[in-house]
């Protein structure tokens, strides 16, 4: 997960702190970031998520601190694999686990017909498929 930036340096993910008009800050966020001109840029498998999530609390009327991770799953994923306790842990195998952790997630919410979590489940399902299509998390 690097890139190039235009200073010529590598760029690689870090999760950042994204604070938007200085009301809601959004703690790990995966974000670009350059060693060498310290530029850096919102990952862009997760753009469209970060703006979903800013729109929802965008008219709340005061300061709000947010985890991304609760909402996108390669922040999620990432935040773990990250974390001292997993360093061992093959990125496959943290992949493996919270997708059989959401699959027992969703049979646990349709036992339960809620059908409002079932399909955060799903879309949390969908976008590990997406991101999987995309990454190499190897």
């Amino acid at each position: 997960m690097q890139k190039q930036c235009i200073c010529g340096e590598t760029m690689a993910v870090h999760l950042r702190t994204v604070i938007y008009q200085k009301k809601i800050e959004i703690d790990h966020v995966p974000v670009y970031t350059c060693p060498g001109c310290s530029a850096s840029e919102v990952y862009p498998d997760v753009k469209n998520d970060l703006t979903d999530l800013i729109s929802a609390y965008d008219a709340y009327p005061g300061r709000l601190r947010l985890n991304f991770e609760e909402t996108s799953e390669l922040a999620y994923l990432i935040k773990k694999a990250a974390d001292r306790e997993y360093w061992n842990e093959p990125v496959q195998q943290i992949i493996d686990g919270r997708i059989n952790e959401l699959l027992d997630m969703l049979l646990l919410a349709q036992s339960l017909e809620d059908n409002h979590w079932a399909e955060q489940v799903r879309k949390k399902l969908g976008q590990i498929a997406s991101y999987s299509q995309t990454v190499n998390f190897t």
